[in-house]
């Protein structure tokens, strides 16, 4: 049962952590492409401000994605929303990624952002592909595994 208890006090921990991070995140980069990186991208050429903006949305989109998984997570484990392990409304949204040609003509603080997440996103796309990796293969063994969970 301690095992139990310290593993969820990890969970809890990395979620808000994450959540933190993803927070800040995307503080900056709402910042940086809403105001900042306003003479960035005017000083770029009108296809790269066609990317530019193109990558400002990929970079929101991927945060948005993450910060609503982890806020899921979070529902989750307060006992605000039921786990339904098979649900795919519970997973991480996807996000397209970024092209390589189109993130060589950004400026350098666009780059970071872009990297930065990315990275974000792809840690918690591997923490929720795992989650429901290791789902059980068999009903049987589901439905037992559920029981030791109520119990």
């Amino acid at each position: 049962m301690m095992a139990l208890d310290c593993r969820k006090l990890m969970t809890a921990r990395l979620v808000d952590s994450l959540y933190t991070e993803a927070m800040l995140l995307a503080d900056e980069a709402r910042a940086y492409f809403d105001e900042g990186g306003r003479a960035d991208r005017q000083a770029l050429e009108p296809l790269a401000r066609v990317s530019f903006s193109c990558e400002s949305l990929k970079v929101t989109t991927r945060l948005m994605h993450v910060i609503a998984w982890l806020l899921m997570r979070k529902a989750i484990a307060a006992g605000e929303v039921r786990e339904d392990e098979r649900a795919e409304s519970r997973r991480l949204g996807h996000a397209a990624g970024s092209e390589a040609d189109a993130i060589a003509m950004m400026p350098p603080a666009a780059v970071q952002l872009i990297a930065a997440s990315t990275d974000l996103y792809d840690r918690v796309a591997r923490i929720d592909r795992d989650m429901y990796e290791a789902l059980p293969v068999s009903p049987a063994l589901g439905l037992i595994q559920k029981l030791e969970r109520a119990l």
